[in-house]
């Protein structure tokens, strides 16, 4: 490889790197028009593994809509990401597929106390596959594949003497 292709591919993998970051932080932030305009026109995003749905960007920015207002506090860490270019047949290195892990801790809305612990966490793997558009790298489909989730235990009383 030249320097140059050497530098292409770097500063793709940092573009493609950005969108994955991009797409926690709309999440987290319940930023749905930036959520939208991370996908490609028929990008399509399948939470069905963690009881969501599957469709087109629009359609699941308003199902996370509903879905996520139950929760005050949400933060998605991705981690232990791999990237790959040139995932489709006869590319030319304009796809990339991502695939990372996530632990997703979160708080439902209107609880009391002081406690900032979370109530819900789940985790498991995003699969993001993108395309490179006249915009800029964009999500042609995210798979969300829910491995676990912990719910909060029953608050017990200490037994009276």
């Amino acid at each position: 490889m030249t320097q140059r292709v050497e530098l292409a591919t770097v500063l793709d993998r940092f573009s493609v790197d950005e969108i994955v970051t991009a797409y926690a932080v709309a999440v987290d932030d319940g930023d749905w028009d930036a959520y939208r305009a991370l996908f490609a026109p028929k990008g399509r995003a399948d939470y069905r593994s963690a009881g969501g749905i599957e469709g087109d960007a629009a359609e699941v920015a308003a199902w996370l809509t509903r879905s996520l207002d139950l929760f005050a506090m949400r933060q998605h860490l991705i981690v232990n990401r791999r990237v790959r270019f040139g995932v489709l047949d006869q590319d030319t290195g304009d796809t990339a597929e991502v695939r990372a892990d996530y632990i997703n801790p979160m708080r439902f809305t209107g609880q009391d106390g002081d406690s900032t612990a979370p109530d819900l966490v789940c985790g498991g793997r995003y699969s993001f596959g993108l395309v490179r558009t006249e915009d800029g790298w964009r999500l042609r489909q995210v798979v969300v594949e829910e491995k676990w989730r912990r719910l909060p235990q029953p608050h017990r009383s200490p037994a009276n003497p």
